[in-house]
């Protein structure tokens, strides 16, 4: 794949948006952290009270910028319907409601207190601390919109570093509540006890949650972008679980072009219609032909399709006006090959078309 199909292929936004919500973790982690150590006046000569000040506020801005770029990334990562308005109005995501809502929930507290910041003098201190526990609400909130969306949530190294956040925060409270000077009467066990029973309902909910089969489904994600369920198929003596057959259908959707300075970037998201029903992505990366056309240098192809249990990834192969021919993998090796027709209207930017799909035995 070329340089520009590197750069700007169709999996950036996806990697974006996984990168930038661990390393938002991480920042809001390392946030709370440090406001807890600035509440037990921690310092020393190398690092005095203002300068852990400066640290903890500078972190917080930096997570305002990293989780901007996870939103946006986000919405532009069409593969998900997940609209500009639903990241950052709780709970009106028709893709994973709930999950979805935490995180732009965590997100609209946190504004709110970069925003309080802001005008901390005209607010009055009292006003500006009870708004500034909204950041330490947000952390809970925020771990779990990972646990419950994140696409890496299976993965080790996310439930470790999950993990290492989770146990950093709590002995971080654990410190702050056994270091308190005047320890209010009543309110000191309820805390130790609310500080040790956080980390292991997060433990429980992600072990019978996000780690058991099937959470997707119960998460909320739209059965369109599921991959349908397929009984095992018999064949003789062994179980396969599933024998590759081929299939076609019609295509209706949108079109949409991107001019960069190092060339064109040509989005097709289309439905799979008749009797095989899905979800097609078609993603072109290349140089405008004088006359109309693209001169390909990279592309990314995606299928969801009934029957087929398994999200096929690949590349166009052929590509000649508006039909080309791509060449799709699944699990296991299963390869199919795609026949595509398309119709482009360049006014209303609607797309249509016929769909072939022949498999191309195992890789």
């Amino acid at each position: 794949m070329t340089g520009l199909a590197a750069t700007l292929g169709p999996s950036a936004y996806w990697y974006l948006t996984r990168g930038s919500g661990a390393v938002a973790l991480v920042l809001l982690t390392v946030s709370v952290v440090l406001g807890i150590g600035g509440s037990l006046r921690l310092s020393s000569a190398r690092w005095p009270r203002f300068a852990l000040d400066t640290v903890h506020r500078d972190v917080s801005l930096l997570v305002i910028t990293v989780l901007a770029i996870h939103i946006v990334t986000s919405v532009l990562d069409s593969f998900a319907p997940i609209s500009l308005v639903a990241a950052v109005v709780p709970f009106s995501s028709s893709y994973r409601p709930l999950w979805l809502g935490l995180g732009a929930l965590a997100f609209d507290l946190l504004l709110a207190v970069a925003i309080t910041s802001l005008v901390r003098r005209r607010l009055g201190y009292q006003t500006w601390r009870a708004v500034h526990w909204l950041a330490y609400a947000s952390w809970p909130i925020a771990v779990l919109h990972g646990l419950g969306t994140g696409s890496d949530t299976k993965i080790w190294w996310m439930l470790l570093l999950t993990a290492a956040c989770v146990a950093a925060v709590a002995i971080a409270v654990c410190s702050r509540i056994a270091r308190a000077e005047r320890p209010r009467p009543g309110l000191q066990g309820p805390a130790i006890v609310l500080s040790v029973a956080t980390p292991l309902a997060i433990a429980v909910f992600t072990l019978i949650g996000p780690l058991q089969k099937g959470w997707a489904r119960r998460a909320g994600t739209p059965s369109s972008l599921l991959a349908p369920k397929v009984s095992p198929v018999r064949v003789g003596r062994s179980t396969v679980a599933y024998v590759a057959k081929p299939f076609s259908a019609g295509l209706a959707g949108s079109y949409a072009q991107a001019e960069l300075p190092v060339g064109s970037i040509v989005d097709l998201n289309l439905r799979l219609d008749g009797p095989t029903r899905g979800r097609l992505r078609l993603r072109l990366a290349g140089a405008p032909i004088e006359g109309g056309g693209l001169s390909l240098t990279g592309s990314q192809v995606d299928l969801i399709a009934d029957g087929v249990p398994m999200v096929l990834e690949g590349q166009i192969t052929a590509l000649q006006g508006e039909d080309l021919v791509a060449r799709v993998l699944g699990t296991g090796g299963t390869a199919f090959t795609l026949a595509v027709h398309l119709h482009i209207d360049q006014r209303t930017n609607a797309v249509s078309g016929t769909l072939s799909a022949s498999p191309a035995g195992r890789q």
